[in-house]
């Protein structure tokens, strides 16, 4: 993607509270200016505001603390050592911002997406109505839409943002209509097909007294590969830059000249630590993937950034067309993080100032648990969980030991392996399907399972909210016929196209289906063909086997395009059913042990 640099203005500069986000830095960041631009001390107090920019991306509903290793932050330590740090919860999250917007007069919060969706039950259950009341107890101001504001469609989506109880479910608390968000969710790049225009609005303009400060929300343009297709039914995604940069033109016609993107797309860190400067030599250096090009070709009329996607934490500097350096923000997931962003507002220009500052604190600051809990938050989740009790307490079956889901950075996964075989089992037999093997996606995965959970019921005991934790989406089971040419082919395109970014999606499979993964070579050659094998058996190409997924998959999703091909479709039971029928077959006595993941080779 490209776009044509516009000429930058005089004097356009950003300050940033903490540029550099390693903790406890103290020394000078330098931020090329643009060519005849003023210095720092060039203004006069008079004539400059700062306004606090708090924000956080890919909330995913998640209320409570998380569990396993979604619950903790890596911490680099001031000897290079890292270590985890329990983090997140909205009780937690809420005292971290309301301590943070202290001694500011102008703060305003923002958001990238993913806000709702692929949620535990504690909000899932609920159509993310309890989140919702949250985020507008935490005076979110804006946000932008991401992939997962679609897992219900656009009509449900709008009934997210402007109220009214569910058209199925109905109202949820007695007495009680839900109202809608406080906050405005924008969408500027999500058209309806048959009206051309945006879904939702566009941008939204901050004010407090004579300041103003734009934002433009987009999502990524890949969208209908990671949403099942009625979610984004008669919905077209543009794309980032060109829209961006369309609305910013716009915005700075209406006289608004501070602008800030909210993009739901994201790139890979170096380091894993939310504290990671990654503003090494080279600016962007320290990130990789889809953003690092979208920001450089945003319009420099364009004053930050603000990113999520990949539930990675970074705030780097990443050059704008004109060569400039302009922040770029994600602060992780599931409100385990957020970043302290202070943007220097010229009263004079009403435009941002971009200049060098020292960094006495990381922008990026953890949500860590060793703060009191806001009350109003807690006693949000405790009425809540009462009507979500007799559903999420019922026991599903017992673990022996944590099982890595979400958590896990190897290509397979143990808890991957544990929903492949539960979903194998559900539509093996004849009358169910007679699926041979059966794959998952791993975004699918949305948490681990914990032997010790959060709530404290008994060592090892997964309770139905929990399992739905898990697997949140009850994607129906679809049971197809494949040939084994387009099985291999699914797996090189977990390593080709679409899904060969920095963080290939690699597909977990059932017990007895094995393949060898060469990471020293590229492309397809990473998929050893010969090594594909079921039950021992090399993959014939020219055999048709049946094959189980979730519909997600069965219509191409995250660029698996050879699996729309399929035939003879059979629809089986929800996947979260498969899941917690294969956990009901556990007792205490005879618990569940971790897969040891053994089906996938990897040469590396």
């Amino acid at each position: 993607m490209s776009a044509t640099p516009q000429r930058h203005r005089q004097a356009r500069r950003l300050t940033f509270a903490a540029l550099a986000v390693t903790a406890g830095a103290g020394a000078m960041v330098a931020a090329a200016l643009p060519a005849g631009a003023a210095s720092g001390g060039g203004a006069g107090k008079s004539h400059t505001v700062d306004v606090q920019m708090l924000s956080f991306n890919d909330f995913h509903g998640t209320l409570e603390p998380p569990q396993g290793s979604s619950g903790t932050v890596t911490e680099r330590q001031a000897d290079g050592t890292t270590k985890a740090i329990p983090a997140g919860g909205v009780e937690y999250l809420a005292t971290s911002l309301r301590e943070a917007r202290k001694g500011h007069e102008y703060s305003v919060t923002a958001a990238a997406g993913d806000m709702i969706g692929g949620s535990p039950m504690l909000s899932g259950l609920f159509h993310d109505e309890p989140t919702v009341e949250a985020l507008n107890k935490l005076k979110l101001d804006v946000t932008s839409v991401g992939n997962h504001e679609f897992d219900e469609g656009k009509t449900e989506l709008r009934r997210m943002a402007y109220g009214g109880c569910h058209p199925v479910d109905g109202c949820f608390e007695y007495g009680k209509e839900y109202t809608g968000t406080e906050f405005k969710y924008l969408a500027a790049n999500v058209t309806d097909e048959k009206t051309k225009r945006p879904l939702m609005s566009p941008t939204f303009i901050w004010k407090k007294g004579d300041v103003k400060i734009g934002f433009i929300g987009v999502t990524l343009e890949g969208t209908p590969d990671v949403v099942t297709a009625d979610g984004v039914k008669g919905l077209k995604f543009g794309d980032e830059v060109e829209t961006i940069n369309k609305y910013a033109a716009e915005l700075d016609k209406q006289g608004v000249k501070s602008i800030v993107a909210l993009i739901h797309e994201g790139g890979m860190p170096a380091s894993g630590a939310y504290n990671y400067d990654c503003n090494v030599p080279g600016a962007g250096a320290g990130v990789s993937g889809a953003i690092v090009d979208i920001a450089k070709n945003i319009d420099p009329k364009v004053d930050a950034l603000v990113t999520g996607h990949t539930h990675q934490a970074y705030a780097c500097n990443i050059p704008d067309p004109a060569g400039n350096p302009r922040m770029v923000t994600s602060a992780a997931s599931y409100g385990r993080a957020f970043t302290d962003t202070t943007l220097t507002y010229d009263r004079r220009t009403k435009d941002i100032v971009r200049t060098a500052v020292s960094a006495p604190k990381p922008v990026t600051k953890a949500v860590t648990r060793d703060q009191p809990k806001a009350p109003d938050m807690t006693e949000l989740i405790t009425r809540w969980n009462a009507l979500a009790a007799p559903v999420a307490s019922r026991p599903m079956g017992y673990i022996s030991a944590d099982i890595a889901g979400r958590g896990s950075e190897a290509p397979e996964k143990p808890l991957g392996d544990l929903i492949a075989d539960a979903q194998l089992e559900a539509t093996a037999p004849a009358a169910k399907g007679g699926a041979q093997l059966a794959i998952m996606n791993p975004g699918g995965i949305r948490a681990d399972l914990a032997y010790k959970a959060a709530g404290g019921e008994g060592d090892g005991v997964v309770t139905y909210g929990e399992s739905y934790t898990v697997q949140p989406f009850n994607n129906l089971m679809n049971i197809v016929d494949l040939t084994g040419a387009q099985l291999i082919t699914a797996l090189q395109q977990q390593v080709s196209g679409t899904v060969n970014g920095p963080n290939p999606k690699i597909l977990q499979v059932s017990k007895g289906f094995t393949y060898t993964l060469d990471m020293t070579k590229t492309g397809t050659d990473r998929i050893v063909v010969d090594s594909v094998k079921l039950n021992g058996a090399a993959i014939d190409p020219a055999k048709t086997y049946r094959v189980a997924m979730n519909e997600f998959l069965a219509g191409g999703g995250d660029g698996f395009t050879v699996l729309k091909d399929h035939k003879n479709k059979l629809v089986g039971v929800p996947d979260l059913e498969a899941f917690n029928t294969y956990l009901a077959k556990s007792t205490a006595a005879a618990p569940i042990a971790p897969p040891v993941a053994d089906r996938i080779t990897v040469i590396k």
